[in-house]
């Protein structure tokens, strides 16, 4: 069996600061909610109805008349922090990464406002209504604002291990390179690796990036295992080496609440709306829905574009003529550059852009890739690119250059949110796999281009550009739009 000082596996005595973490985290967003709903409710109370007022029950069943404003809003806010409590808002599962702590904080905020005005309603407590109405939704703005900080600190710590699950797999070889490599990608989610199990065997299991990992223990003895290495986590990568009776017999081992047992199934890149859990003659089934893009989904879709580009063209005119007028006054040539790409079912759309280089730049390409050898690469990109004017280098910095793009999507060539056109050599270059992509409209922005936008291999990019073809629901496109205006105003030396 290998050393474990020599992969680096921590000691008990070492990492035991972090065995609590979930504990004293959570008490954390207990202490900040509660400073966010405390703030809300008596900063309303001032500017609404300033301090010493009195709630009006006249007519109340119950003696409530005279009640000062300043115990409801405590009162709101001790039933919205037990609400976030009850609705595990809080709970190490969800924390950190994905909607899920965003959706529970809605759906507890809203039990919050369900139970105000059956209370109002019921015991005929006139409450003032711009009071109720204003510190709600305020306060729901605000613990999402206080949550999404500790989210981005959170995963800062998780990036150099701290604040994770401390996990050890157990299955094949290949499943456990795979999740391993997924695992040890996602630092976000907060799983450390610390060894793995592979029944029968004692070599170190080789990931595709990063060290090896560490053969911990045998399956029989996984407790022990836990113990050296101070895992708190086993994670069942296949069933293939495993019976059911003896994955069995390790949950039983298993100490409740602080050893925690999780299955990972072989299928990856599947958003949570698409996977339901159902318990059938003492099988856990997973129900995974095939992703459709038609009907209701596509109209919704279609809409929130010509909506979405509609605002934008009549906000950002000024910026629009700006350009124009930008790239007219400094080059000779047109203002726009049409571009052929391919489009959705591998249908051709001419994408517009401002021009951004000089005349006849296309018959420059194939020399100057060649010259940096990256002829026949995907993603192709001309480094230092000597064609772009002046105007144009700043246009593309900020990515002016593909506001024309609107134009596209309000016609319906395009949407607002989606995998990027391609041009015909990369789409030469698809597998059956990604030629997925193409089963949506091409979009201004996407889920890659907010990920890493062209510092990403071909392969990760693709990888993200199947994810929401898989995965696509309306909230994501906001969310992808959202990190795209940030990257847009803040761009990196990757920004195209």
């Amino acid at each position: 069996m290998a050393d474990l000082t020599t992969f680096g596996v921590a000691s008990a005595a070492s990492s035991r600061v972090v065995v609590d973490w979930r504990t004293s985290f959570a008490r954390r967003l207990a202490l900040t909610d509660a400073a966010a709903l405390l703030w809300v409710m008596f900063g309303t109370e001032l500017v609404w109805l300033g301090f010493g007022r009195t709630v009006d029950a006249g007519g109340a069943p119950l003696r409530l008349g005279g009640i000062s404003y300043s115990l409801v809003s405590f009162v709101i806010a001790a039933i919205w922090m037990l609400a976030l409590s009850i609705s595990g808002t809080r709970n190490d599962r969800v924390i950190g990464t994905g909607s899920t702590e965003y959706k529970l904080i809605f759906d507890a905020t809203l039990r919050v406002f369900f139970l105000v005005a059956v209370f109002a309603f019921l015991f005929k407590v006139d409450l003032a209504r711009g009071y109720i109405l204003i510190s709600l939704p305020l306060g729901l703005a605000a613990l999402f604002v206080e949550r999404w900080l500790w989210r981005q600190w959170l995963q800062l710590q998780r990036a150099e291990g701290a604040y994770s699950s401390r996990v050890i797999l157990i299955g094949s070889r290949e499943s456990i390179a795979h999740i391993g490599a997924e695992l040890r990608r996602a630092t976000y989610a907060g799983y450390s690796i610390v060894g793995a199990i592979v029944p029968g065997q004692h070599d170190a299991v080789v990931l595709p990036t990063g060290p090896a990992l560490p053969i911990v223990g045998d399956v029989d003895r996984v407790i022990e295992a836990m113990d050296r290495t101070d895992a708190d986590t086993v994670v069942i990568t296949s069933g293939d080496e495993l019976s059911p009776e003896r994955v069995r017999r390790i949950s039983w081992s298993l100490e409740p609440g602080r050893r925690h047992l999780v299955m990972a199934p072989s299928l990856t890149d599947v958003g949570g709306p698409r996977i339901h859990t159902r318990p059938v003659a003492g099988l856990p089934l997973m129900h995974v829905e095939t992703p459709r893009y038609e009907g209701g989904q596509r109209a919704a879709k279609r809409v929130f574009d010509i909506v979405g580009s509609g605002l934008l063209l009549l906000v950002l005119s000024p910026v629009l003529l700006g350009a124009a007028l930008a790239v007219k006054l400094t080059s000779p040539g047109p203002v726009f550059y049409k571009q052929e790409r391919v489009g959705r079912d591998g249908g051709r759309i001419y994408m517009l852009k401002f021009r951004s280089m000089i005349v006849n730049a296309d018959a420059q390409l194939k020399s100057l890739l060649e010259e940096q050898g990256t002829v026949g690469t995907p993603l192709f990109k001309v480094k230092n690119d000597p064609r772009l004017t002046r105007v144009g280098a700043f246009l593309r910095k900020y990515s002016i250059d593909e506001l024309p793009q609107l134009f596209n999507v309000f016609n319906g060539e395009m949407s607002l949110v989606g995998p990027r056109p391609q041009r015909d050599p990369e789409v030469e270059l698809y597998d059956a796999a990604a030629w997925r992509r193409l089963n949506v409209q091409p979009g201004m922005t996407g889920l890659w281009q907010v990920s890493g936008r062209s510092t990403l291999s071909w392969e990760e990019a693709i990888r993200l550009d199947l994810y929401y073809v898989e995965n696509w629901s309306l909230a994501g496109d906001l969310v992808i739009l959202w990190r795209t205006l940030r990257a847009v105003l803040a761009p990196g030396e990757d920004a195209f």
